[in-house]
């Protein structure tokens, strides 16, 4: 659940700053954007190879630290696990919802934004009072698949770190699976209700917030 309380709003926060970042004419715009979608088409077994042969405790960065005389990292072992996770997260998330978001910006009437620069209005009042609004459905819906995905990622680190990893990594897929391990049925259908608990205050809270949104774009 802390996992999914950082990550989540990063992986919303940082595609849309990237794709307001894109809508401008940028050199090499178009090779930005395609390896930022790369990893969607990596598969999976590939991903675990790729973070074990930089994050290992023999792997790239920590030779690279030890280069420059600093102690090497157990990255899976220690506080920074869940930082690794989150790159991994973001890593194979920010592509896809950067490119949501750039379709939602390319649907902004272009008058409204004109009318707006016509009125001198300067770009952090114009994304605040327009485009955030207009944005307000696209937002809900990246937020929504980005929490789904939070939880998927039990799969990459199950992977990388076994059933029982180091604490900060320990999520409740984990203790789910294990429990089924024992047939422990009780333990694993509060582990379940607790779950869709926890999604349906989320969403529910999203949906106020989006109908909020939306009305200010109506009127």
């Amino acid at each position: 659940m802390i996992f999914s309380v950082i990550a989540v709003p990063l992986a919303v926060l940082i595609p849309l700053m990237l794709a307001l970042f894109l809508e401008n004419n940028i050199p090499g715009k178009s090779i930005f954007r395609t390896a930022l979608i790369s990893p969607l088409v990596v598969p999976v077994a590939s991903v675990i190879l790729i973070w074990q042969v930089v994050f290992h405790y023999n792997g790239v960065i920590n030779v690279f630290l030890e280069s420059i005389g600093i102690d090497a990292v157990d990255w899976f072992k220690s506080d920074f696990s869940r930082l690794v996770v989150v790159l991994l997260f973001l890593w194979k998330n920010t592509g896809y919802n950067m490119v949501l978001f750039m379709a939602a910006l390319a649907n902004i009437p272009v008058d409204v934004k004109e009318a707006s620069l016509l009125d001198g209005v300067g770009p952090v009042r114009m994304f605040f009072r327009i485009k955030l609004n207009y944005l307000s459905s696209s937002i809900f819906f990246v937020t929504i698949l980005s929490l789904i995905n939070s939880f998927k990622v039990f799969r990459e680190v199950y992977l990388l770190t076994g059933d029982y990893p180091y604490e900060g990594l320990y999520m409740l897929q984990h203790y789910i699976n294990n429990t089924f391990r024992t047939l422990d049925y009780q333990k694993l259908s509060a582990a379940a209700v607790i779950i869709c608990i926890i999604m349906t205050v989320i969403i529910a809270g999203l949906f106020v917030m989006d109908d909020k949104l939306g009305s200010s774009v109506d009127e």
